[in-house]
């Protein structure tokens, strides 16, 4: 096995389930590597949010001139972006030698494709010269391969449902299992505004340094700029972050406590605060492509975050018509999510998706016809997210809005060849 595409390949073959929670395997693996750092750790978990909250960490403490290193998953079109070192995504090359090196230490334990890849990426960042690693965690929590890391801070972002065959039935439950990243006398920042009461249980029964949104941080704003307050720090006329939406202010409050939480080790300055709110970058996140028609590539795929695409498409201002592409796993709650977005949508363009636990475009119409029995509004089923995009832009006209979302894997089977310019055909002459 040369190649990262041989050795993901090997990764996929290796265990039955896709997920599989528990530490026991992976742990015992991590210690066979000696996996450990010697800089500042945050870990991120949520529902929704992490990947954003991740990246502003991450540009702030670049601006600051630290030496960073992130890892968040899922990807969009390539693995190697699930790892960026010094604001860098690594080259396929840089990762294989970390493959190896899990191999060879895995002395025929059994890991899921998640559990092999996320040692190799934490084995990569471990050896690197960081001076801050921030480590997003995956769908749990408690459970999760990330958390045989032991943070100096962790995050939690919004909890809400999602993947509730492995986290429970309710928020109180999901609640319990993302608090398991938490850690005695260390930091735990909640930036969810309504947080579980399981995990303010929780930190209160390690003796975690509990940090809440409205109670030891806080945000304000108007149209222009907003301002953050934390314990003895505030920031005041802060121009809103790059990345788009309501949501991002809730976003940037978190990082900032967490910045703040570990101030006596990695300072940063207000004009890194600045910056680096100024500067992140963050593909599909309500990520808006200028062009005629516009276009808007969400990864919004539960039923808060469609919630939330949902708010802030309605806050772009008046579209003649807006066409959607989407895409998503069968054990979503579909109906909840139809439910929030289907009245700002004038055309439904479902897509396969090439993955097992994908629903198929059919049954996704026949779910939102279901739903929507008296609805006109035109259904057309694709054999993948470029066909129902190549559909959607031959149907608009260029004063419409063309809204691509879903599973990740919508969004990167739009966004493979790069982010689509958009010209009205009368432009393009």
């Amino acid at each position: 096995m040369d190649t990262l595409a041989d050795w993901l390949a090997h990764c996929e073959r290796l265990h039955p389930k896709t997920i599989e929670l528990g530490l026991d395997r992976v742990r015992a693996v991590a210690q066979r590597l000696q996996l450990a750092f010697t800089c500042p750790v945050i870990t991120v978990a949520g529902t929704n949010g992490k990947g954003s909250t991740c990246a502003m960490l991450e540009a702030i403490a670049l601006q600051a001139g630290y030496r960073t290193g992130v890892y968040t998953s899922p990807h969009l079109v390539r693995f190697e972006e699930r790892c960026r070192i010094h604001g860098e995504i690594v080259e396929a090359a840089e990762l294989v030698p970390h493959f190896e090196r899990v191999e060879a230490a895995r002395q025929g334990v059994a890991l899921t494709y998640f559990e092999f890849t996320t040692l190799a990426i934490l084995s990569l960042m471990a050896a690197a010269p960081l001076d801050l690693a921030i480590l997003e965690v995956g769908l749990g929590g408690r459970l999760d391969a990330v958390n045989i890391v032991d943070p100096d801070c962790a995050v939690i972002t919004s909890v809400d449902l999602d993947h509730m065959d492995y986290l429970g039935p309710d928020r109180e439950t999901i609640g319990a299992e993302k608090a398991g990243i938490l850690r005695t006398g260390r930091p735990a920042i909640v930036s969810d505004p309504v947080p579980p009461q399981s995990v303010i249980d929780r930190a209160t029964e390690i003796g975690a340094d509990l940090w809440r949104l409205g109670h030891d941080f806080n945000f304000s704003g108007d149209q222009q700029q907003w301002a953050w307050a934390g314990r003895g720090r505030r920031y005041a006329g802060l121009a809103y972050p790059a990345l788009r939406g309501a949501n991002q202010l809730i976003n940037a409050s978190g990082a900032l406590a967490a910045l703040e939480s570990l101030r006596s080790r990695i300072p940063v300055t207000a004009q890194a605060v600045r910056n680096g709110l100024a500067m992140v970058e963050l593909p599909g996140r309500f990520q808006v492509v200028p062009g005629q028609p516009v276009l808007v590539l969400d990864v919004a795929h539960n039923p808060h975050s469609v919630a939330a695409l949902t708010a802030n498409l309605d806050a772009q201002g008046f579209y003649p018509a807006t066409h959607a592409v989407f895409g998503a796993m069968a054990d979503k709650d579909l109906e909840a999510m139809f439910r929030k977005i289907g009245p700002l949508v004038d055309r439904w363009y479902f897509t396969d998706l090439p993955i097992a636990r994908a629903e198929t475009a059919r049954g996704l119409a026949a779910r939102w016809q279901a739903q929507q029995p008296a609805s006109k509004v035109p259904v057309s089923i694709h054999a993948s997210p470029m066909e129902a995009f190549a559909a959607a832009v031959a149907a608009a006209n260029p004063t419409d809005r063309i809204v691509v979302f879903g599973s990740f894997h919508t969004v990167g089977g739009v966004l493979r060849d790069g982010v689509p310019r958009l010209q009205a055909k009368h432009l393009a002459s």
